[in-house]
Order: C-alpha cells, then sequence, then structure tokens
C-alpha cells in the first residue's frame, strides 16, 4: 500500500473573481473503468503564465482538452473566461472559442495551405475581414512569432521543427486572443530553438497581457518563465507554485521533478538568467535617470 501524500496546494490568499480566467473545481475524468483524473481543483490568474505537469498518464493534456471544450469531465465545474463550460450551446462555445488560441504539440497546420494562409484561415472562418486585410494581419502575426517574410509563402512541410513551432503560434494569434494553450511548445527542439520559443513566450504575456497555460517536460522553459506550477499525480494536483517553492517540498510526487542534475542544472541557468536580467533592468534605469540628478 502507496504511503499517504500530503496534497500542497498554493500558499497564497483567495483570487479575486475578476483576477481568475480559469477555475476547475471538483472535476474527475474517467474512460471507462479508468481513472483519470478525480477532484481536481485549481485557478489561473490573468496575465500568468501557467504551466501543467506530470508523468506520462497523470493526464496533463485531458485537463487540456477539457478547458478548450474537446472533452467533458465526468463530474466538476470547468469556469474558462467567465463562463461555465458545461452549459455553453454552440453559438456561446462558438464565441468563447474566439477569445483563445491553441498551439498544438505537432503544429496542427493544414499541410495543403501556405503558412501566410493557415494563420489567416482563423480569420477567414470567423470574420468578415476583407483578403487583403487579413493577408497584412497574417504577415503582421508572422513578424511577431519572428518569422521572415517570405517563410508566408512556405508550406509546413518545408519548415524546421523551430520555424514549425513560431508558425503555429502565429495562427494561435490570429485572432488576438485573451488566452493562449501551449502543448509541448519546445518539444523536439534544439537548445538553440528552444531558447528562442521561451523568449517569445515571455514577449507575447509582457507585451500583450496573454494568460498563458502550457504542458511542457521543458524544465529550462520551466524555471526561465513560468509563474506558477501545478503538479499532476495520483489523479489530482498534488502541488502548485513557484518553481522555486516546489523545489522545497517534501512531497514525494513533487520532489522527483526536481532531485535530478537536469533539474539542477536548469534553476541554475534561470539563476544566471534572472542575474543578467536584474543588472540589465538596473543599467537601463541608470541611463535613463542619468547624471542630472547628482549636478545640481
Amino acid at each position: 500500500m502507496s504511503p499517504t501524500v500530503q496534497k500542497t496546494q498554493d500558499v497564497k490568499g483567495a483570487t479575486p473573481a475578476q483576477d481568475v480566467v480559469i477555475e476547475m473545481k471538483h472535476v474527475s475524468t474517467s474512460f471507462g473503468t479508468h481513472v483519470v483524473h478525480t477532484d481536481v481543483n485549481l485557478q489561473v490568474r490573468r496575465a500568468e503564465i501557467f504551466a501543467l505537469i506530470g508523468g506520462s498518464g497523470s493526464g496533463k493534456s485531458t485537463l487540456l482538452r477539457e478547458m478548450i471544450l474537446l472533452q467533458q469531465p465526468k463530474s466538476g465545474v470547468i469556469n474558462v473566461l467567465g463562463s461555465d463550460l458545461a452549459n455553453l450551446g454552440d453559438i456561446d462555445a462558438t464565441a468563447l472559442r474566439r477569445r483563445w488560441g491553441v498551439m498544438f504539440q505537432h503544429g496542427g497546420l493544414f499541410s495543403s495551405l501556405t503558412v501566410k494562409e493557415n494563420i489567416g484561415l482563423p480569420l477567414r472562418e470567423h470574420t468578415d475581414l476583407d483578403d487583403a486585410l487579413i493577408d497584412e494581419i497574417a504577415a503582421w502575426k508572422l513578424s511577431m512569432a519572428g518569422l521572415a517574410p517570405e517563410v508566408g509563402a512556405q508550406y509546413p512541410s518545408e519548415l524546421s521543427g523551430g520555424m514549425m513551432k513560431r508558425a503555429s503560434l502565429a495562427r494561435a494569434l490570429a485572432l488576438d486572443p485573451e488566452l493562449l494553450f501551449l502543448d509541448e511548445p519546445t518539444a523536439g527542439l534544439d537548445p538553440v530553438s528552444a531558447d528562442g520559443v521561451d523568449q517569445l513566450i515571455l514577449k507575447q504575456r509582457d507585451i500583450f497581457g496573454l494568460t498563458i497555460v502550457m504542458i511542457t517536460h521543458d524544465l529550462d522553459l520551466l524555471w526561465q518563465v513560468a509563474d506558477r506550477v501545478a503538479v499532476l499525480a495520483e489523479g489530482t494536483v498534488q502541488a502548485c507554485g513557484s518553481m522555486l517553492a516546489l523545489s522545497r517540498m517534501d512531497n514525494p510526487a513533487v520532489k522527483k521533478f526536481f532531485s535530478g542534475p537536469r533539474s539542477r542544472a536548469a534553476q541554475q541557468q534561470a539563476d544566471v538568467q534572472h542575474t543578467k536580467n536584474s543588472e540589465k533592468t538596473a543599467n537601463t534605469a541608470n541611463a535613463v535617470e542619468g547624471p542630472s540628478s547628482k549636478q545640481k
């Protein structure tokens, strides 16, 4: 019989309702006799980068599918952007989907369309904008994702892994969403490409105030960009908090993510990056302040 595990939730106080973008209450999911989740509770706050982690089969992808209306839980309540997902009609569900974007793990781009056509597809499906304006918006989203204009004329099969991720992100941003879902955004990428995606995710949140929910196994990404992380194990949320707070917990289900050399190396790299960012911010502030305060 396995030892009793004490579940550790976020220690902060209650979040005001207007600052909660996603809330899951007592969510349980099963497929026949196979139980995936039991009594999952979590909140995602406005303009935060929130990550779901857990071992294979822990139900991360299932939770994501439930958040984006691709699947329904057996019981419990899921509220996204102020709407109870269980009580939505088709018209309301379509309207809600326009308020979020999804970046799928393998891109999810249509192979018969160019990159620009893929990015413009949500605009053609959900707006009355003319083709010229849609092409202009698609070109802008392509640039936002860090891709050169000529990439828009290429087909998905002609893209590298990193370019595919960025093109998928550009399409997810096509409708100017409030909420962005990322499924393994750096999976399969080399370190340089993965670092570029890390910075791109931070940029989207910092510039546009997006709320971002992501599933990832990338420890570097978690340390670099995640504000809070929920750890799924044994069918429920074992703990939720910052990476630093989680790394100090004794919960066995949480500790295993932080005990290996890869996790320690990722934390050390994050510490170095944070120091560089702090020094850059301080230097910028000093440059703006200038010598005038001392020359009176």
